[in-house]
């Protein structure tokens, strides 16, 4: 057992039991009961019953088969809005009483998952965003073969999932456990398992710092509202983060340092909101934790290729505190990244080296979205437009709290700097246009906590000037306002390029028997990788996904699409074209072709004698190379 230190014999803190209205150090006394909120007279659950009602009315008539321009924006009925209303007032009503029944607050935010990110788990028919059907295929794969090749050369950049194989290795088992054919099954739940499981691991870190249950709800509830990015699909950055912020909380309350908290476990110095500094923990007590940690390390290590380094880059900024200073748990979490690169993962590893001489630097082209071209049509400008005042919004927010609240943010320094730290990254790689998105969801945690520590002012303590009552009076009309804008921003953000991720049943089916019929060995040829099942038996087929590169190269193969892809289909290959509906909506969202040019590609491809239809449907069209007539066609 650790000696007591002079730590231990910090001032009580302020007991927030029984409400946050309630003055440090006189819970009991009748002007503590004064600060009392009333008590709301049981409206949470009939609130809850309400807007569940309204979304079950709703979601049978979410027209997402023929979605226009807006994507799901201009298909969502009124009621389904109307119950996001409902349960944002609910909400709001249970901060009332958050600090004597903290389980009202937590099931409004785990049905504001539910609500905002379950309708297409429930209405699609088919994996939302086409290139998550590559990781089912990956399941597939690995449980047909029975065994990882991470130095095998696999087409369409595919190596890598068995050089990280980690999230498919566990959802082999869940196929086999479940009983299903495939991941597909379940995989659209995948945004609320995660996030269902990610809100205790918040919860954990957001107490840490904070001990007002109104501040640590609403910073629970700002963060769904602006993880928007969809990175909590069914993919192995979903589950990486969720152990990468799991290594974090286990270090925020288990790593203190004795003698490091100084004058943060003087109450007079903190904010009245702030949580006490967790116990100091000796070296053996540190060293055991460090154990108990490394293999959690190492499944993110099996997982993903980033997110190792935004764990690392989060426990170095951690050591530049006096409180968290623990070398040996970053070279412990450096040492693991390191191994498994090396080892594992050494194929991609070096090849991203050999990369970096030209990223490095490179800010404007490595903070970029996507892979070329710009958002096109309204629904993608009006996404990309509510994505970026998202953004906004939340800084602005945050930034007012690092300022206004300078006593919170002494105490809660450490996660600010977690939430910077992904930042300098940009400098570094693009991530195949992903590292704008990647930076912006590792850094969220700590940005919504003081982005909902600038709505929800402090508790009243000693010092209750005038300014701060008239402000707690403020906020009560400021706080649900700000809610409701961030929900408006969100669902643009999340659902306004909807159209590029709904794929019919058909086309899945469609893909599906082409690629089932194909040859072994056969050159797959398609527009883009993101329609359902582009990679199906990948590890039988090859595969060019011809238009993913800059408008100007797409403007000059469309004047003779059939020679362009004539001349990069070697001799002898089998080789077929996939044009599908969900390909046309991608090329065109994402500018990587002109106004019409999917059409034009389809319309040459088909006329064109170099090219035979095996089969034609309304959502798709597939072609077959014929090389021989190309022999005795004069070009």
């Amino acid at each position: 057992m650790p000696v007591p230190s002079a730590e231990s014999s910090a001032l009580p803190a302020p007991d927030l039991a029984a409400g946050p209205g309630v003055p440090a150090g006189s819970a009991g006394d009748d002007r503590g009961r004064r600060w009392l909120p009333r008590r709301p007279p049981g409206l949470c659950l009939p609130v809850l019953l309400i807007a569940a009602g309204l979304w079950g009315y709703a979601l049978p008539r979410i027209g997402f088969r023929d979605m226009g321009d807006y994507g799901l924006l201009d298909r969502l009925p009124a009621a389904y809005h109307l119950s996001l209303l409902v349960l944002t007032a609910g909400f709001v009503l249970s901060l009332r009483r958050a600090g004597t029944a903290p389980w009202w607050p937590a099931a409004h935010c785990a049905a504001l998952l539910f609500a905002l990110k379950a309708p297409p788990a429930v209405l699609y028919g088919a994996v939302r965003y086409p290139w998550a059907s590559k990781h089912d295929a990956v399941v597939e794969t690995l449980l047909a073969n029975r065994a990882l090749r991470p130095g095998a050369a696999l087409s369409g950049n595919m190596s890598a999932y068995d050089q990280w194989p980690g999230f498919f290795t566990l959802n082999a088992g869940l196929v086999r456990a479940f009983g299903v054919e495939t991941a597909a099954v379940y995989a659209n739940w995948a945004p609320i398992v995660l996030g269902l499981l990610t809100l205790p691991v918040l919860v954990l870190i957001y107490r840490t710092f904070c001990q007002d249950w109104r501040l640590v709800w609403t910073a629970v509830w700002i963060f769904q509202l602006a993880n928007w990015v969809g990175q909590d699909y069914f993919a192995p950055q979903g589950l990486a983060y969720l152990l990468h912020l799991t290594v974090i909380a286990v270090v925020l309350r288990h790593f203190v340092r004795p003698g490091s908290a100084g004058r943060l476990r003087d109450r007079a110095f903190l904010d009245p909101a702030a949580a006490a500094v967790p116990p100091p923990t000796g070296t053996r007590q540190r060293a055991l934790c460090v154990v108990i940690l490394a293999p959690l390390i190492a499944a993110v290590n099996a997982t993903h290729q980033l997110t190792p380094v935004m764990l690392c880059v989060c426990l170095l900024a951690l050591n530049l505190t006096r409180r968290y200073r623990n070398h040996g748990l970053l070279a412990v979490a450096a040492l693991l990244m390191l191994t498994w690169d090396l080892t594992m993962g050494r194929p991609l590893f070096v090849e991203t080296l050999s990369t970096l001489r030209e990223s490095i630097g490179e800010l404007t082209r490595n903070s970029r979205a996507g892979y070329a071209g710009q958002l096109t049509g309204p629904g993608p400008e009006l996404a990309g437009t509510a994505g970026v005042l998202m953004v906004l919004a939340v800084a602005a927010l945050a930034g007012a709290a690092v300022v206004l609240r300078r006593r919170l943010t002494r105490g809660a320094l450490p996660l600010l700097l977690v939430s910077v730290a992904p930042v300098p990254l940009f400098a570094v790689n693009d991530y195949g246009g992903e590292m704008l998105f990647r930076v912006y969801l590792f850094g969220l945690p700590g940005a919504a906590f003081f982005a909902a520590a600038a709505l929800v002012p402090a508790v009243a303590g000693s010092h209750r000037s005038r300014a701060r009552v008239r402000w707690r009076g403020v906020s009560a009309f400021v706080r649900p306002a700000v809610l409701l804008m961030l929900l408006a921003g969100f669902l643009p953000s999340y659902y306004g390029k909807e159209k590029m991720y709904y794929t019919p049943p058909e086309e899945t089916a469609l893909v599906t028997r082409a690629l089932d019929n194909a040859p072994d060995g056969s050159l797959i040829l398609a527009a883009t990788g993101s329609f359902p099942r582009a990679l199906h038996r990948y590890d039988r087929l090859e595969h060019w996904f011809f238009a993913e590169q800059e408008l100007t190269e797409n403007e000059r193969m469309l004047k003779d699409p059939a020679g362009y892809l004539a001349d990069g289909i070697p001799p002898g290959t089998t080789a077929y074209v996939v044009l599908t509906r969900t390909q046309d909506v991608y090329t065109a969202g994402e500018g990587l072709l002109p106004a019409g040019g999917f059409r034009t590609l389809r319309a040459k491809l088909s006329a064109s004698p170099l090219f035979r239809t095996v089969e034609a449907r309304p959502y798709g069209v597939v072609l077959e190379y014929r090389p021989a007539i190309r022999r005795t066609t004069p070009r």
